[in-house]
């Protein structure tokens, strides 16, 4: 899909306009999902939880920070309030005496199926006003977005 040539300034007009656009509907759809979120769970406790269904069943606080590009210590404290709702449980790590290691429990999956279930009056909402046939053709594309912007972000 990459384009050959000279890339003018109208094509980066676009590009900026592309991502300003997918920066809003961020801002929009997390604030509206927040809203719907139960168990007093924060967009970014859920997104802990999302983690743990969608990449690994376990992982290090460090692990977890770096995935979501935040610091050690704005994860540890996601962490200690994801704990104190026993959705997540953690404990040392045999390798090392220092490190912790993180894994969702049985009520944080079941908090993570029911917020997910929460969302699905605003989703049904979507697919009303936009028809599902959108969101299918434009979802490989936002994907293929997604997974160039994680592997860009180390480089």
């Amino acid at each position: 899909m990459k384009r050959r040539g000279r890339i003018t300034s109208h094509d980066l007009d676009v590009a900026y306009a592309y991502f300003n656009e997918i920066n809003i509907i961020a801002q929009l759809s997390s604030n509206r999902i927040e809203r719907d979120l139960p168990h007093g769970l924060t967009l970014s406790q859920f997104a802990v939880l999302n983690w743990f269904v969608r990449v690994d069943r376990e992982a290090t606080p460090t692990r977890l920070a770096r995935a979501f590009q935040v610091t050690k210590g704005a994860m540890t404290n996601t962490l200690g309030k994801l704990s104190a709702k026993g959705f997540i449980r953690l404990k040392p790590d045999p390798a090392s005496g220092r490190q912790k290691r993180v894994r969702m429990t049985a009520k944080g999956k079941r908090a993570h199926t029911s917020a997910i279930a929460m969302t699905h009056p605003a989703l049904h909402e979507t697919i009303l006003h936009f028809g599902i046939t959108p969101l299918i053709e434009q979802l490989p594309l936002l994907r293929m977005m997604r997974i160039y912007l994680d592997e860009a972000r180390n480089v």
